[in-house]
């Protein structure tokens, strides 16, 4: 029954998020809000919806480090899963602006994330700091689509706003699409609970692994959907989008919710939070060269998320083979993927030389 009302926990938040996305963008385009301005804070919070639904209810009922561990957990799944994924479905292309702009803030928020854990907690004041950046980047984001004019809304944003629906309809999708996310929180965080203790693992480990990627359904299918119909600028900027919101946004308002500060485990500080950061830096040399993720980087995506999910669980559960998963990892694993980015920047910059003379 525990696992049951798992999944039943993961369908309601996914609904909830698309019914209070669909029912706030419209009240909002009925009450003459521009398509961009909803675009970039109605739809974009939505997506990461799931996330502070979970990490919100968790944070508040005493659960601290599952609050932190669901939105690490995410964002190391949307870049190595979805997009390791994605890749191998097709090339994903990389913008000028991903490269310039939004890969580095991931960075600098990852980093930031980390450096607040270092004592092993989000305090209130820390949150505050994570909250004020979420109004911040929200804010820039705007400007910045203000400025390019009305090639940066987004196409379903537009259809979303011209389909008319009456005003009590949206409201009703809005109440039911929040009553969706209460009640798909409450199921989650309690059966995560359960199965952690019948398992004898630490709750965080849940919240990285199971939580973590069915919070993050929505971006899976938005970014698949969208390689799969040729939009592969798409696909990238959903995720680093999404992974931006869940440390300013997810980790802020569950850090002011919480009654006592965000835990972050001695695991969470010294290894999870890391390979987030690590993860989030690896996107800069491979996005920079050719601007393309090709397959072989896919592919190394996907066994990057294996071999961290194996190492997770493999220390959860205390296996002998513990020690010789983690020499392979730092010792084979690692450095292949070393080696590539660095072959990998040799040849681009040859390939560039060449071009230019």
């Amino acid at each position: 029954m525990t696992w049951i009302f798992l999944v039943v926990g993961l369908v309601l938040l996914v609904v909830g998020a698309d019914l209070l996305v669909k029912g706030a963008a419209r009240l909002a385009g009925s009450f003459g809000i521009p398509a961009l301005v909803i675009g970039l804070t109605v739809v974009a919070f939505g997506t990461s919806a799931p996330e502070l639904a979970v990490s919100v209810k968790a944070a508040y009922s005493g659960q601290a480090e599952l609050a932190i561990a669901n939105a690490v957990g995410s964002n190391i799944f949307n870049v190595l899963f979805i997009l390791g994924a994605a890749a191998m479905i097709s090339p994903l292309i990389i913008s000028r602006q991903l490269i310039r702009q939004d890969v580095p803030i991931m960075v600098l928020v990852s980093a930031l994330a980390m450096w607040m854990t270092f004592d092993g907690s989000i305090t209130r004041l820390e949150a505050v700091i994570l909250t004020l950046g979420l109004i911040s980047y929200t804010w820039f984001l705007f400007r910045q689509g203000k400025a390019k004019g009305a090639d940066t809304v987004d196409e379903e944003v537009e259809a979303m706003l011209k389909a008319k629906v009456p005003t009590w309809q949206n409201l009703l999708l809005l109440v039911g699409g929040l009553i969706l996310l209460v009640l798909g929180s409450r199921f989650l965080v309690d059966s995560a609970v359960e199965i952690a203790r019948a398992f004898g693992v630490n709750e965080a480990v849940i919240g990285l692994t199971i939580i973590a990627a069915g919070t993050s359904l929505p971006e899976v299918v938005t970014s698949v959907v969208a390689t799969i119909r040729g939009e592969r600028d798409i696909a990238v900027g959903n995720v680093v989008g999404s992974n931006i919101f869940n440390i300013l946004c997810v980790l802020g308002i569950s850090g002011l919710v919480s009654p006592l500060p965000l835990l972050a485990g001695e695991q969470m500080a010294m290894v999870d939070i890391p390979v987030m950061v690590g993860v989030a830096v690896l996107c800069v040399p491979l996005f920079f060269i050719g601007s393309v993720l090709n397959r072989i980087e896919g592919l190394l995506f996907m066994l990057l998320y294996i071999a961290y999910t194996w190492y997770l669980v493999a220390m959860a559960l205390k296996e002998a083979y513990l020690p010789d998963l983690q020499q392979g990892i730092l010792y084979g694993l690692l450095p292949v993927v070393v080696l590539y980015v660095v072959a990998s920047f040799i040849h681009d910059r040859i390939k560039n030389k060449q071009i230019h003379q």
